[in-house]
């Protein structure tokens, strides 16, 4: 499906280019069908077979294995962000405290006012 397309794409070229463009298509064309020729498993990286399977392999390990798995566990261990997880843990923390202590879970004082050191009132 792909060679045809780049068939048409080329004969599109060779409609609306010089001859000059049309025998440096053919060279490429020729180079690759030796590449083939050579190689019948050529992925497209190197012209000798073993570079070529080895530049594959390399590609792929580098562009699937590290980036899916290291990307993955570096976002999956991100920090919380603006600690909202967290807040819910203290929140759930502190009504269960002040329900043990007996205290009401809202109070209308943050801190407890007996143990507030206030200024003098001069």
């Amino acid at each position: 499906m792909m060679a045809a397309l780049g068939r048409c794409a080329r004969s599109l070229l060779l409609l609306r280019g010089s001859p000059r463009q049309q025998q440096h298509e053919e060279e490429e064309e020729g180079d690759m069908v030796a590449a083939l020729r050579k190689n019948p498993d050529y992925h497209g990286f190197d012209a000798d077979p073993v570079m070529d399977v080895w530049n594959m392999r390399l590609a792929f390990f580098f562009g699937i294995s590290l980036c899916i798995v290291v990307g993955s566990t570096f976002l999956h261990y991100l920090p919380d962000h603006g600690m909202r997880k967290w807040a819910r843990r203290e929140a759930e923390r502190t009504v269960k405290e002040r329900e043990r202590l007996g205290l009401p879970i809202l109070d209308s004082n943050y801190f407890d006012p007996s143990k507030l050191v206030l200024p003098d009132e001069e």
